[in-house]
């Protein structure tokens, strides 16, 4: 295989267990006071990082067929796109995948998304990350 050419590899599609998240008030407005945020304003846009990948990310990288070697791991890229954002005090629903998993001259890029939802089961949030593992 030419060393430009890109070759899927890995945990491509793989997805994870549903993990809950209780989103307590307090820690919300200790991050939002963090943030310079207004904690009566409620869950800052930023907190997804907290309840969707912090929540979910645990999962890839203990994936030992993952392989996630964090000495060499470089968080490149993050999004979220939001339905609604959350309230003190709920608790929502994430779930892993890895979207792709990608080798490419000596480095391995993976995207990981995770879809938000609350006790109803209706969208929250939705996140994508791309980590970049160096050879």
């Amino acid at each position: 295989m030419a060393e430009s050419a890109k070759a899927e590899t890995g945990v491509a599609g793989r997805t994870y267990p549903p993990v809950t998240f209780h989103i307590e008030p307090a820690r919300a407005a200790a991050f939002a006071r963090a943030i310079g945020a207004d904690p009566a304003d409620g869950v800052p846009p930023t907190f997804a990082a907290v309840y969707s990948l912090g929540a979910t990310a645990p999962q890839l990288f203990g994936d030992s067929d993952a392989a996630v070697d964090f000495a060499r791991l470089l968080h490149a890229e993050q999004e979220f796109i939001w339905t609604r954002h959350p309230r003190p005090g709920e608790t929502v629903t994430s779930r892993g995948r890895v979207a792709s998993d990608i080798s490419r001259r000596g480095m391995r890029f993976v995207t990981f998304e995770t879809e938000t939802t609350d006790p109803a089961g209706q969208p929250v949030c939705r996140s994508k990350a791309l980590f970049v593992i160096r050879s």
